[in-house]
């Protein structure tokens, strides 16, 4: 429970603790607790020892992130983490997409898998028929990006996968509300909406898709995680191209 920081900041300044307490006004017994039982003052007396320490209270008392309200609400949004793609059981896909009323959006090189292997097509049908909007974004096969994410995941066959699951996705191309594009944007993350939920699969170079972690957010009224990928959704849609 020690509180090195503090103790840190002090010796930075040079200043004692009983400077300290004189300078923000409280007892030089509050200060020495501060620093060996790991207390956390009230927010005004915090932001006096901040100012007089030359810190963030953040920094001073990290605690504090964790208390913060965004910090709980992103934790709120978080489902669900595994860590690589395979590992996620394939009825949570399947759920997810056959519980989706609204709207299905997909962004990825290839991900081929969800077509070949959990029936997408067939839910984009579904999707239509109801009245609900399908974006699917896939790489262009004939970009650089998609060519040179294969060739440092050692897959050269990613293009030609890209262009298999454009194929697959054919019969769905001129469906009412369901969209085709293309992009050749550097993919940090494949993303896989339904609904007021979202599956990110994160991306390091080198490492295939399917052995990357894959998180699962569902929107909150104050969270930050699923707005923060449905508007990186967002920005490449904006700048594909019609397939």
């Amino acid at each position: 429970m020690t509180n090195h920081r503090i103790r840190s900041a002090l010796s930075a300044r040079g200043m004692t603790g009983s400077q300290l307490a004189g300078a923000v006004g409280v007892d030089p017994k509050s200060v020495e607790r501060w620093m060996t039982q790991g207390r956390v003052p009230h927010r005004g007396t915090r932001a006096r020892v901040a100012e007089a320490l030359g810190y963030d209270e953040t920094y001073l008392w990290p605690q504090l992130l964790l208390e913060s309200r965004s910090s709980s609400a992103a934790q709120s949004e978080l489902v669900q983490l595994w860590p690589t793609r395979e590992s996620v059981p394939g009825d949570v896909w399947r759920s997810l997409l056959s519980r989706a009323k609204h709207r299905i959006d997909f962004l990825a090189y290839s991900g081929g898998f969800l077509v070949e292997a959990f029936g997408l097509v067939a839910e984009l049908e579904r999707l239509s028929e109801t009245g609900g909007t399908g974006r699917v974004l896939v790489g262009d096969p004939a970009s650089d990006a998609v060519r040179r994410r294969g060739e440092a995941e050692g897959l050269p066959t990613l293009p030609a996968r890209a262009a298999s699951t454009l194929d697959y996705l054919s019969p769905v191309r001129t469906l009412d509300g369901i969209e085709i594009r293309t992009h050749d944007a550097p993919l940090y993350v494949s993303i896989y909406r339904f609904d007021d939920e979202i599956l990110v699969n994160t991306h390091t170079h080198g490492a295939m898709a399917k052995d990357s972690p894959v998180f699962h957010y569902q929107r909150t009224r104050e969270g930050h995680m699923f707005a923060y990928y449905a508007s990186a959704f967002d920005r490449v849609w904006a700048e594909g191209s019609p397939a």
